[in-house]
This record gives structure tokens, C-alpha cells and sequence, in this order.
């Protein structure tokens, strides 16, 4: 599998049409407001299942200049985080590079448990209610790109950035940018990032529709796809060359739901679309979602922050079985 993506991120590098400069999480190509992780001592029903967040970042190794990671509006306080009383939340952004970053079977996990924080800690600063960074940035670095895992098959250096609920029942929402600048978000040329699992606040707004790109190589037959307190929010529609209008369960308030999708030859060697769709009518507000995908195997798919290949279009006909998300009601 990392050797057809491998060969596919060369590919995508190459052509001048599809340079990759990919460096906010979440992405414009997502239209995800926010990230958001909760508070150690949070309920899960508010759309969290274990308090931390995880996300590997690849540096290309043409990059020579130093790199920083930058963290919008890291502490938990202020107008765009989510109280629970008082805030009263601390979280943790840790960085970590070096042997095993990535490569550790435990850091690709959906939960926190076992050696996830493998590799070299770089970084780390804990956050409480701080003005100071409410609407604005921190920055860690800079690190050198060789600081990162050296993934061959990826084609650079890994960086993992682990954002973890330290303690507090409130939410934490923020957003990361990869920059050569300490104080200005500047692009790299070729950066992508990606995540196991995500956890992210959806929009208010029922026009707004947000999507994960989940990349399929050639082994792939079917995935699993996974969401956690989606809230009965309206529908998760999965969209490729081959698919459009295809449905994946949707979960009510604090549960897992998964549903089984099986996977055709055209759909191979890419990237699904799954959008997110909001009920019209009385949209709830504050909705935050987990998600992860699984191929037959039971492996987990990286989500690419820029989908791999670039975003899927149905090229067939549309079938009977197309949902019209206009006249979905709650």
C-alpha cells in the first residue's frame, strides 16, 4: 500500500497542476471549521470518545529550511471553545519526531492507549483559559525537517503533533498550520498531513458541507466507516468516480455506529469523498464528530487533509438510489 501511495505523492509532486501546498488541518478542500479535543474529565456524549487528537505531518525532502507548526487559539477559553460550566480545561499540544514517530504500531491507533507517544518529544506546552492566545496563534518550532521519521515510502520527514484533554470537562477548538515562518502562516511546497481518526466540530450552518478523503490502494475491496455521535445530524454520503449518493449509518448521541461499503476497481488507487450533510430545518449547533475507516483487513485509512489524487468526481449516472439531501429533515 505506502509503495502505490509513495508512488503516487512522486506523481502528484511532479506535475505543476497538482503541487501540494497543504498546510492548514483542517483544509479549505475539507471545510471543517475546527478540530476539537475535550477535557479529561468531559463526557463523551459531547462528541469526544477519548479526549485526543493525532496528526502526522510530511515534510518533503527537498525542504532544507527549518519548518514550525503553528496552533490557532490553543488554550480553552473565549468565544470559539465550548464551556461546560466554567472553563476550567487544560490541553496538551506535544510534538514528536525521530525514529518510530510514525512508524510505531501504536501511534496508528484510534485510541490513546500503549506507546502513542513514540518518537522524540520535541515540544510541548500546556494550555488553560489564557486571553492571550484566544484568537490567536502559538508557534512550536523550528525544527529542522531531518528532526521528522524518515519514511521512504512517504517520501519525507514524519512529525506527529498529539493535542490531548489534560483535564477539565470543556472543548477545545483549534486548527494547525505548517509554515516556514514563526510568525506568518507560509506555505511549503509539497507538505500533506493526515489523521487515523478524526475528531472535528461541524458547521451551524446546514448549507455547509464538510468532507474527509480516506485514500484506497489497490488492495482494498470494501471499508468500514466508523462515526461517533454525528447526533442523528442529517446524512454522511460517500461520493467517488463510481458513487454518488451512497449513505454510510449515521450515529445518534454518544454512540458508534459503522456501516460496510464495498469498493470497485475504478475507486481503487484514490481517494472517497464522505461529506458530511446537515438536516434542513433546525440544524443543531455545536456538533462535534468522530470518524474512522477501515479496509477489509481491519487496517485503518489515512485521511489526507489534501486528498491523494485530488478530490473524487462522480463520472457515471446517477441511480434511483441518490439521496436528496435538500429534503432531509431532522
Amino acid at each position: 500500500m505506502i509503495k502505490l501511495l509513495y508512488t503516487y505523492l512522486i506523481l502528484w509532486f511532479i506535475i505543476p497542476s497538482l503541487e501540494v501546498f497543504a498546510q492548514a488541518i483542517p483544509s479549505v478542500e475539507e471545510n471543517i471549521p475546527y478540530l476539537v479535543t475535550f477535557g479529561a474529565q468531559s463526557e463523551t456524549k459531547w462528541g469526544d470518545d477519548d479526549f485526543c487528537g493525532i496528526f502526522f505531518i510530511v515534510i518533503p525532502t527537498k525542504q532544507v529550511d527549518p519548518v514550525y507548526i503553528r496552533v490557532y487559539d490553543p488554550d480553552c477559553g473565549g468565544d470559539i471553545d465550548e464551556p461546560k460550566g466554567a472553563f476550567d480545561t487544560k490541553t496538551s499540544f506535544t510534538v514528536y519526531g525521530g525514529k518510530s514517530c510514525w512508524s510505531d504500531p501504536d501511534a496508528q491507533k484510534t485510541d490513546p492507549v500503549g506507546n502513542y507517544k513514540s518518537g522524540n518529544l520535541l515540544a510541548t506546552k500546556t494550555f488553560a483559559e489564557n486571553p492571550k492566545y484566544n484568537n490567536s496563534w502559538y508557534t512550536f518550532g523550528p525544527f529542522n525537517p531531518t528532526e521528522g521519521e524518515m519514511v521512504n515510502d512517504f517520501g519525507g520527514y514524519v512529525f506527529k503533533i498529539i493535542a490531548q484533554g489534560v483535564s477539565g470537562d470543556d472543548g477545545n477548538l483549534y486548527k494547525y498550520f505548517i509554515s516556514t515562518s514563526p510568525d506568518e502562516n507560509e506555505a511549503i511546497e509539497g507538505v500533506n498531513s493526515f489523521a487515523y481518526e478524526y475528531t472535528f466540530r461541524m458547521h451551524d450552518n446546514a448549507n455547509n458541507i464538510s468532507h474527509i478523503y480516506p485514500y484506497l490502494d489497490d488492495k482494498v475491496v470494501s471499508v468500514n466507516i466508523s462515526d461517533f455521535d454525528w447526533d442523528t445530524d442529517g446524512l454522511i454520503r460517500i461520493v467517488s468516480v463510481a458513487k454518488n449518493g451512497i449513505t454510510a449509518k449515521v450515529s445518534g448521541e454518544g454512540n458508534w455506529v459503522s456501516s460496510e461499503h464495498p469498493i470497485v476497481t475504478e475507486e481503487k488507487n484514490a481517494s472517497l469523498d464522505i461529506q458530511f450533510i446537515k438536516a434542513k430545518g433546525v440544524p443543531i449547533k455545536n456538533n462535534n464528530v468522530v470518524i474512522y475507516v477501515r479496509n477489509q483487513y481491519g487496517k485503518l485509512l489515512p485521511f489526507y487533509v489534501t486528498p491523494i489524487g485530488g478530490i473524487p468526481k462522480f463520472k457515471g449516472k446517477i441511480n434511483a438510489t441518490k439521496i436528496n439531501a435538500n429534503k432531509i429533515k431532522k
